[in-house]
């Protein structure tokens, strides 16, 4: 009798944990551009289970930019994505593409040019009659417009360069361009480049440029059909950053294990600084203010000329940050 039950504990051990696992809603998740530190908290909310918890079988793919990563979760190859609102603005004025950010994780403009420390400049005025390298899909390229009204330059004195993202780092550290466009985030990562000379970031962020950068999208179908999961991979993720926010070497490590590549010192740099982006004081992370994406519609609609007119509802829907 004994060793019935013995059989009988043992097979309901084995079995409970495929039970589980079937029962897991399978959800590919896609970054905005590759594997990077400022993508921790992901892998934070995976390794300690929080996805798991919420009944989800999360799998975390490599984008490769913002509208990449929309193309996919509007065709269903990904259901939920990170993105860039302005990006996302574009997508639906002028293709109608039914995605929209259900919450917000750069709550300011991540957008930055870099130059080295050693460059003469210092300001943005400075700018003007040097030349940037940005990739040909760059979001920092497209908001530019912006970036020269609020600071009083002209933006037809700076000369752009179209470059690949993985060479842009090098071809500052080998002062083939003035300048280069990334994400502040990506500080960490730029200094390793061109170290010892260290680098000087003119953030979007810093000139009273006020609209929304990256937060996680899904699709309209998935939206309206599957909230629930939605809110939980949503709790979840909240959950990873709350961790990583709190102990960002912690976050490092985890990410680490996952992938190799990227050093530990450059994850926790680039997971402090999102934690810059993330917080804002009285609100809840991820939470979207209706103002705020009223405010990053129009800069979008105001800079660029689109098809059809896109109203916040169009971009954003709240609910899903409980």
């Amino acid at each position: 009798m004994k060793m019935r039950l013995g059989c009988f504990l043992a097979l309901l051990a084995f079995l409970c944990p495929l039970a589980s696992m079937a029962k897991a809603a399978e959800v590919n998740f896609i970054t905005d551009f590759g594997f990077n530190g400022r993508h921790s908290y992901f892998y934070v909310a995976l390794d300690k289970g929080y996805y798991k918890q919420e009944g989800l079988d999360v799998h975390i793919f490599r984008g490769q930019g913002s509208v990449d990563a929309i193309k996919n979760v509007a065709s269903g190859a990904a259901m939920i994505g990170f993105a860039d609102a302005g990006s996302l603005v574009l997508a639906r004025g002028n293709d109608k593409v039914p995605v929209k950010m259900i919450a917000v994780v750069y709550t300011v403009p991540a957008q930055a040019i870099f130059v080295l420390a050693d460059s003469g400049i210092k300001s943005p005025k400075d700018l003007e009659g040097k030349t940037l390298a940005d990739t040909a899909s760059s979001s920092l390229r497209l908001l530019f417009p912006a970036y020269a009204e609020a600071t009083g330059i002209d933006a037809s004195k700076v000369h752009w360069v179209t470059a690949d993202s993985s060479a842009l780092s090098s071809i500052l550290a080998l002062k083939r361009a003035d300048g280069i466009g990334q994400f502040i985030v990506g500080q960490a990562l730029i200094e390793k480049a061109t170290a010892p000379e260290g680098v000087r970031a003119l953030a979007l962020k810093d000139v009273g440029l006020n609209f929304y950068g990256n937060g996680i999208i899904a699709g309209e179908d998935t939206i309206s059909k599957n909230p629930g999961m939605l809110k939980a991979f949503v709790r979840a993720t909240i959950k990873g950053m709350k961790d990583a926010f709190a102990d960002p070497a912690e976050a490092a490590r985890i990410m680490n294990k996952y992938q190799k590549q990227i050093d530990p010192a450059v994850i926790e740099q680039e997971t402090k600084m999102v934690k810059d982006l993330a917080t804002v004081k009285g609100m809840p992370l991820g939470k979207i203010d209706p103002v705020r994406a009223k405010e990053t519609v129009d800069i979008i609609s105001k800079y660029f000329k689109m098809r059809h007119p896109v109203a916040p509802k169009d971009v954003f829907v709240a609910g899903f940050v409980e």
